[in-house]
Formats: C-alpha cells, sequence, structure tokens
C-alpha cells in the first residue's frame, strides 16, 4: 500500500506541474476562451495565473508530503480543489465538456474533450492521495 501511495502522489505531483506550468506562458485558450465566453475579463491572465500558482504549490506540497505525511494530505486537498474546480467549468456553459485545447493556423478554437477526461481521472486520482494520507492530515477526525 506505501507503493500505491507514493506511486500515485508522485504521479499527481508531475500532473500537477505539467498542467500548472502551461499557465505561466502565452495566452491558454481555455482561459481566454472562458473569458470571452462569461464576459469577465479576470480570468485572462489574473485567473489563469493564480491557477498556475496554485497547481504548482499543489505539487510541491505533494512532493514535500512524501517526506512530510501531515503536508501530503494539504497537497492532495488542494489539488482535489483545484481540479474540482476545473470540472466544474467544464460542466458549466462557459467552457463545456469539448474544451479549447489549441488555436489552429487561422486563430480559431481547437475543441477536444481530453481536458474534461484528464480532470476526471487526476480528481480520482487526487481524492484517493488524499483518502490514503487521512491519517497524517493536520486535522483528523477523533476516532
Amino acid at each position: 500500500m506505501r507503493w500505491l501511495h507514493i506511486g500515485l502522489t508522485g504521479l499527481l505531483a508531475l500532473f500537477m506541474v505539467f498542467m500548472g506550468v502551461q499557465k505561466f506562458g502565452e495566452a491558454n485558450p481555455v482561459f481566454q476562451y472562458i473569458a470571452e465566453q462569461s464576459g469577465i475579463g479576470l480570468f485572462e491572465p489574473v485567473i489563469r495565473i493564480a491557477t498556475g500558482v496554485a497547481e504548482v504549490l499543489a505539487a510541491a506540497l505533494l512532493v514535500a508530503g512524501l517526506f512530510i505525511g501531515a503536508v501530503r494530505s494539504c497537497g492532495g486537498m488542494l489539488s482535489s480543489a483545484i481540479i474540482g474546480g476545473a470540472l466544474v467549468f467544464h460542466l458549466s456553459p462557459w467552457l463545456g465538456i469539448s474544451a479549447p485545447v489549441a488555436f489552429d493556423a487561422e486563430g480559431q478554437y481547437v475543441h477536444s474533450p481530453m481536458l474534461f477526461i484528464m480532470a476526471v481521472v487526476f480528481f480520482g486520482v487526487a481524492l484517493v492521495v488524499t483518502w490514503l494520507a487521512r491519517k497524517t492530515a493536520p486535522v483528523s477526525p477523533s476516532a
């Protein structure tokens, strides 16, 4: 069980870093699309960058949690919250399940359900990591 926990934690940390660092470059099609659909300009770039910082922080907590158990549960909870928020937006009319993942040669959005599928899978991984780390959580329910 220990190796499963370490493996899932490492996999989740890699995913969070992978998704997080993409938010620091040029305009992200997802956040630009949400800003256009919602009419809320704050999504691009402010919320995009804040989301990237939160994702990288969650990854750092997960990696630190490999050495300090209490931190792992915090990383798992933060990852669950971030990915849960992504799922909410995927199920909203502002984004949808088939979300923009890139721009084509004419600057139009290329849509795919890939991001939604990854969010569902890694939301499950984040919940499992959090559940496996429940005994080391800073605030755990008393038995």
